[in-house]
Formats: structure tokens, sequence, C-alpha cells
């Protein structure tokens, strides 16, 4: 007798899941594609809830194949992810967490997706419930993609569809060193290294559920982990993308989603010495990384911000934040006869502050949205100089022919 080879492995880490993972497995059980052509693997990482109890029930009564594997707590979802990507045999995996939800039909179209399209990730549109999700992505469906021709870098947690080939070709795991942002660094990989990414974005594929007892897993860690999480990614951007515009336009998320918050409204009330701590935290990475690539990418406020980080100057910094915090629009300044449009945050030309003009210049799509402002300042400039270069050029050659 052959074992037909499952089209997907659901992978479940499961921690302390009680009562959220019995939703998550009607859930499971409820997808409407053939249950022969599931397989699921749930990892119980040492909880005493009950957990593990309640996945051995579930697999005694499943429609579909159910590996249940107990193991001592690891510590964080990378262990039990590996183990459980060690065990699975579908052509797919998705990874599921024990305590959201997926959508009806969730793997059937994700599925019939990334075998029409022969693609090697396949992201469902996520909904939060209890919690945010992310939105940019979900504009259309899209049958092919890539990182760098959408918003996907915006969305790297785990909860996707990946070509089990894709990943066992690079011998992909989650680092279990990071105990936040692994998932990050795991996704980000696949979209470098995929055959295209396909995103379902017509029907709600997942379900992500914010915890009562906030224990959810993205929402504890010390801002030392942030900084880990930060470099981690910086350094798999670097080492697949050569530097230049296309690393620039994925540093933007490190630097936006991770980094940037550690000098949000929070810094305000850390301590003297957590401030300068995070300020010696993020100087090999802005040294690193920090380019004027990704400055241009970023709003004002945000720009302003790291700018401050990276030329190492806490004492401007809580000025900055305060306002960000208080959400005041700062003045905007037009120049160049409206083709510039300059954003007067704190310290703007103040010469004891020493800040250049250009941190506070707005790019195009942040400009648009003041009164009076002119699109295409820098390249009209750029166009008079040039003609009134040839001027000077032609009068020249006229006076040496007479």
């Amino acid at each position: 007798m052959t074992v037909t080879q499952p089209d997907v492995s659901v992978i479940i880490g499961a921690y302390e899941a009680m009562p959220y993972l019995i939703e998550c497995l009607s859930s499971v059980e409820a997808q409407t594609i053939d249950p022969t052509r599931v397989e699921v693997i749930a990892v119980d990482d040492g909880s005493t809830d009950g957990t593990g109890e309640y996945l051995e029930e579930f697999a005694a009564r499943a429609p579909m194949h159910v590996l249940v594997i107990r193991q001592e707590n690891s510590g964080g979802p990378s262990g039990p992810r590996n183990v459980g990507l060690g065990k699975a045999t579908g052509r797919y995996v998705f990874f599921l967490d024990a305590d959201d939800r997926l959508g009806p039909e969730a793997l059937e179209r994700m599925v019939a997706m990334a075998d029409r399209a022969g693609t090697d990730v396949v992201l469902g549109k996520v909904e939060g419930v209890n919690r945010s999700a992310p939105k940019s992505m979900w504009g259309k469906t899209v049958e092919r993609t890539d990182v760098f021709s959408s918003n996907i870098k915006f969305t790297l947690s785990a909860q996707k569809l990946f070509r089990r080939a894709l990943l066992d070709r690079h011998g992909m795991r989650f680092d279990e060193s990071l105990f936040t942002g692994e998932d990050a660094l795991f996704t980000m990989e696949a979209y470098l290294r995929a055959d295209g990414v396909s995103v379902v974005a017509d029907h709600t594929c997942y379900y992500l559920v914010g915890r009562d007892d906030g224990k959810h897993v993205t929402k504890s860690g010390s801002y030392t982990l942030r900084f880990d999480s930060a470099r981690a990614l910086m350094e798999l951007i670097a080492e697949l993308v050569p530097a230049g515009g296309r690393r620039d336009q994925l540093m933007v998320r490190p630097f936006l989603v991770t980094l940037l918050p550690q000098f949000g409204p929070k810094y305000l009330t850390d301590s003297e010495e957590i401030r300068r701590h995070k300020f010696e935290l993020a100087k090999p990475l802005m040294d690193t990384y920090w380019t004027e690539g990704v400055a241009q990418r970023l709003k004002v406020h945000e720009r302003l911000r790291l700018h401050l980080v990276a030329e190492q100057r806490p004492e401007l910094l809580p000025d900055v934040v305060k306002f960000v915090k208080a959400k005041k629009q700062a003045a905007a300044l037009l120049e160049r006869k409206g083709r510039r449009v300059y954003l007067a945050y704190p310290h703007f030309r103040d010469r004891g502050a020493g800040v250049p003009d250009s941190v506070y210049l707005a790019e195009p799509r942040e400009a648009r949205a003041f009164p009076g402002y002119r699109e295409g300042g820098v390249d009209t400039f750029m166009r008079r100089a040039v003609r009134k270069a040839r001027r000077v050029l032609t009068s020249r050659e006229v006076r040496h022919a007479a």
C-alpha cells in the first residue's frame, strides 16, 4: 500500500495555549481541503495547562493524520517549529500559532494558488481579532510578485504557506538563538530565495488573535531582544542583497518596524541608563546599515529620530519624541517656488543643534499633502541648470567662431 504525500503539513507549536487551542484546532478540522491531503504536526512545548492532553484528544478523532510531539519547554517558538519542520512530509508547510485560527477554505485556496502560479510562498489575507494586523499588502490578489515589487516586507510573520522543497534546498530553519523576530528572519529569507510569491487578498485566510492574558509572544521580551532581532535581519539582507537601492528598500523594514520604536514614546519613560544603552546598541547598526537611500525612504519625523541616533545626539532626541507623541503637525516651509517642502520639527535650522536641512526635507509622497507644493523640484532645478550651462557653452562657441 502506497501512502500519498500530503499537500500541506500544518505545523502548530503550542505552549500554554488553552482555551485558544480549541478554536484553533476547530478551524483546522473545518478546512474544506480533503483531509487526506493534510497532515497536522503539533508540538506541545512543555505546557502545564492541558494543552498536550487536548492535542492528543484531537489526534484521536481528527479526520486528517495528526502527529503530537510533547517535549520540555524550549523557551521560544523556534524550537517547536523546527521540530515540526523536521517531521513534515507535505509539499507545502503552513505554520499555525496555537492561539490563532485559520479562515474557512484557507488551505484549499492557498495550495491552489501555489500550484497554479508555481510560486514558493503564498500569503493569505490576515485579520486581527482583539489586536492589529498588517494591512498594506492586501490591496489585491496577486499571482506572482516579489519582495521588491510589493509591500510584503511589512508582513514577516511565519503564518504563510511555504514550499517545503525551498526550505529543504537552503536548509532553512528558525534561529533558536532569537527570542523575538525569529519569524521575520525566516520569512525574509524565504521571500528573497523564493521563485515568486503569491498574495491571496480577496479571502481572509488567517485570524490573528489577541490573548486576553497578554501572553502573546510578540508582546513579550526586553528591548535588548529587539536590537538582536534588528541586527539579525539587517545582516541577512546585507548578505543576500548587494548594496544599492534594492538593499535600502528592504532595510527600511528593520529600521522602521524594529529599531525606531525603541526611540518612540517609551523612550521618554526610560531611565538615563537604558537610554544610554539603547544608543550603544544602535550605534553599530547605524554605522553599518544607515544610508542616505534608507533615510530618503522615510517620513521626516522617522528620518530625524534615526539621524539623531546615528549621530549619537541623545540630548536632542526627547524634544522630537515629545513632539511626535503629541501628534502635532510640523509647520511646512515651502521654498524654491513650492518645489521644496521642509517640515519644521524640533531643532529645524537651530544653529546650536546643527541638524542639516536635508533631514527635514519631505520626499514627494509626504510633501504632496501640503497646499502649494509643486512636484518635480529637483528634476526641474537640474533641467534649468543644464539649460543654463548649454546656453553658456553655446555663447562661448559663438564668440570663439567670431
